[in-house]
């Protein structure tokens, strides 16, 4: 008998059992293993065709078509906790922090019930509700400073619990909501009709002097962003070790809960495993295959990487960047998150996905310009893998965008202080933000 399991989606206010994933290579295999999905019959006819949130994923419209592919299909390695959370789901279920591919069936199905998006595994969040432990709350202060009340419940219910670690990277990150009596609980533990607001709390991680800095450059970098005309949530609070990130994937509406859909680029562009990365050209193609405002969205990714090139953040792994699908068709990037200055990182982080025209690190804008802009110009390609006309994109809207950075830049380099930055880094990016603003106001 195949290993199996069943996927469900989120959708006016409930779970739907919508589809299940079987492999046919052995689980052993990890996420390499083949595997063999598809949707349910009612759900693939109430929804035929749809891409957006009621489907897995973008590259999986919702059909009665088998999805047959050599490894597990990505939307599902976007739901298997890495890093932190992978270490200590792997302890919670008893095998070692440091076992590989062998253990990702296992590690999926106990932790993959409650990822972010509108997505979990059936068979995880069954595991979750029979480990989820007491229902129990605590205040900002309590969570920030990791309270001894704080730290022995989470230790005492498997540390960083599944469920509410199911966030992928390398710092300890917990998901937790507010409750109407103001306090923050689990996130997994609290019912929707309780909650108001989300979180996902980021803690320092060992006594790194880089890495805290990185942790509190965090916030000043998202007011940077918003100085620069990025599309971002709302402010993060960073409070003695912990930064506060206001979840983006749920929102409240007419007093209920919606899960949106949230996938990667990895997802979005079909890469499996965690190493290989799509060129950022492959990444706009799919923006324009598959947003529902082209124009908008590529012009959004093009200026998010001058201002990681700006800032240097350089860890622009294809899970650091996702598009959000709602439940009425619309599909567009998520706001920004994970924008850090990644090159104080001890680890010497080089920057990931790049353009294919690049020469040492240093892409020419109005080339790569030209070549986003020829990409939407495949009409048999874009008919085929869209509902709708062929996008075609403004060359001259995509440089006027560019170049309105430029005067924001410019103050950041001047003004950086003001939004939080500390006078080493400042004086560390000064140059480069001043060369990306050169870059951009001198496009034609």
């Amino acid at each position: 008998m195949r290993e199996h399991c069943t996927i469900q989606l989120h959708c006016q206010g409930a779970w739907h059992d919508v589809g299940d994933v079987s492999l046919f290579g052995a689980p052993s295999e990890g996420w390499r293993a083949r595997s063999y999905s598809g949707y349910a019959v009612e759900w693939s006819i109430a929804h035929a065709g749809a891409r957006d949130a009621h489907a897995f994923s973008c590259q999986h419209p919702v059909s009665l078509e088998a999805i047959v592919a050599p490894h597990w299909p990505v939307f599902l390695i976007d739901m298997l906790p890495q890093g932190f959370g992978r270490e200590e789901m792997l302890r919670r279920i008893g095998l070692r922090a440091t076992a590989g591919e062998a253990a990702d069936w296992r590690l999926l199905k106990a932790g993959a019930g409650n990822p972010i998006g509108n997505l979990r595994v059936k068979e995880a969040a069954q595991w979750l509700a029979q480990n989820a432990g007491p229902l129990r709350g605590f205040t900002d202060d309590e969570v920030a400073a990791r309270s001894e009340d704080f730290a022995e419940y989470l230790a005492s219910h498997g540390l960083f619990v599944a469920g509410s670690s199911g966030v992928q990277g390398e710092w300890p990150k917990v998901l937790l909501t507010r409750a109407d009596d103001g306090l923050l609980y689990l996130d997994h533990t609290l019912e929707d009709e309780r909650a108001r607001e989300y979180f996902i709390v980021k803690f320092g991680r060992g006594t790194d002097v880089d890495l805290a800095r990185i942790l509190c450059h965090e916030a000043p970098y998202m007011a940077v962003a918003r100085q620069l005309g990025l599309r971002v949530h709302a402010p993060l609070v960073f409070k003695k070790r912990a930064l506060f990130i206001p979840r983006f994937d749920r929102v409240r509406a007419d007093g209920a809960v919606v899960r949106l859909a949230q996938e990667s680029i990895a997802s979005l562009t079909g890469l499996p495993g965690f190493g290989v990365l799509p060129s950022h050209e492959q990444v706009c193609r799919e923006l324009i295959a598959r947003c529902c405002d082209p124009q908008v969205e590529v012009l959004e990714y093009l200026k998010r990487d001058v201002a990681n090139i700006a800032l240097r953040n350089t860890d622009n792994h294809a899970r650091n960047t996702a598009i959000q699908r709602d439940l009425d068709g619309g599909v567009r990037l998520t706001p920004l998150f994970d924008f850090a200055p990644m090159y104080m990182h001890p680890d010497g982080i080089a920057r990931r996905i790049r353009w294919e025209s690049e020469v040492g690190g240093r892409p020419d804008w109005s080339v790569v310009v030209d070549r986003v802009c020829a990409l939407a110009d495949q009409p048999k390609e874009a008919v085929r893998r869209r509902t709708q006309a062929p996008a075609v994109l403004r060359r001259e809207d995509l440089l006027e965008g560019l170049r309105a950075m430029g005067p924001a830049l410019r103050r950041i380099a001047s003004n950086g202080l003001e939004l939080g930055l500390e006078a080493p880094v400042l004086d560390h990016l000064r140059l480069g933000i001043l060369a990306q603003a050169d870059a951009v106001e001198q496009l034609k």
